[in-house]
């Protein structure tokens, strides 16, 4: 009984360091995490000099993989202390922590992935926890609204576009020809897709005067559509954020300035002077 009251208390004591930052040990535990992923992240980046990889390749490797067994044993350590492990491992933290050490371990099969743990780069994201920048995630939720209520309007935007150069990448085809580098219909689509998103390599481009007016045309048609997803989701962001906004205890109206002391609408006293808002 008390073996197991002592491995509760060690438990605890570890959550407390792994999980929160609210205490001098958690906040070093985080601060020297992020530093070793930003290392990590950097190292992967010098592997891929081919200079400094010639030079340094088995430094890099012993640092790799001394990074990756330090990421494991945290990983493990993560799974034993909380009281509902599997609830930790499906969670959006929990996948990344796991996907950020796979890569050092399959790249002795396959080749290359290591340069994959650049995915560790998602946990930096810890860093507005770390350094309690709550004020950074609130606006990151407004954007995550304003996509999520924008996602049926853009699909429909998407599919309207690929239908779009589906139809012109074929015409191209029928116009154009093989002559032309219009070998086939999907070259033709991938033509069709550079162009109307206004990049334009130029290792294809049509000859013929119908090719060139339908060009024209689709340049031309690429540039309102640039505009359409950002006008949406603009929009979506605005009353994401107008939604954010406090309201009064009383009448519910909405307050615009953050600092207001009086309900615009009713006059309820919102907050002392000198006191934090509430």
């Amino acid at each position: 009984m008390m073996k197991k009251k002592k491995s509760d208390v060690f438990k605890r004591k570890l959550y407390r360091i792994i999980f929160r930052s609210d205490t001098p040990l958690g906040k070093y535990f985080d601060i020297a995490l992020l530093v070793l992923i930003v290392v990590s992240i950097v190292s992967v980046f010098m592997e891929s000099i081919s200079e400094i990889r010639a030079r340094y390749m088995p430094y890099i490797q012993v640092l790799e993989w001394g990074l990756t067994i330090c990421f494991t044993i945290e990983y493990a350590l993560r799974i034993y202390c909380v009281r509902k492990p599997m609830r930790y491992i499906k969670s959006f933290y929990g996948v990344i922590d796991l996907l950020s050490i796979l890569p050092t371990y399959t790249s002795v099969i396959i080749a290359g992935t290591q340069y994959l743990v650049v995915i560790r780069a998602l946990r930096l994201l810890r860093v507005f926890r770390v350094l309690k920048l709550t004020r950074y995630l609130s606006e990151g939720n407004i954007l995550r609204t304003a996509l999520r209520a924008s996602f049926h309007k853009i699909t429909v935007f998407l599919a309207s576009v690929i239908t779009l150069v589906t139809i012109v990448g074929t015409i191209m085809y029928v116009v154009e020809g093989e002559q032309n580098g219009f070998n086939n219909i999907p070259t033709s689509i991938y033509w069709a897709i550079v162009t109307i998103t206004t990049v334009g390599y130029g290792d294809l481009s049509p000859q013929t005067s119908i090719g060139q007016l339908f060009a024209s045309i689709l340049m031309i048609i690429g540039y309102g559509i640039i505009a359409v997803p950002t006008g949406i989701v603009s929009v979506e962001m605005a009353k994401a954020s107008e939604n954010e906004k406090p309201r009064c205890r009383r009448c519910q109206d909405k307050i615009d300035k953050p600092n207001a002391r009086f309900c615009a609408n009713c006059g309820m006293l919102l907050q002392a002077k000198n006191q934090p808002d509430v």
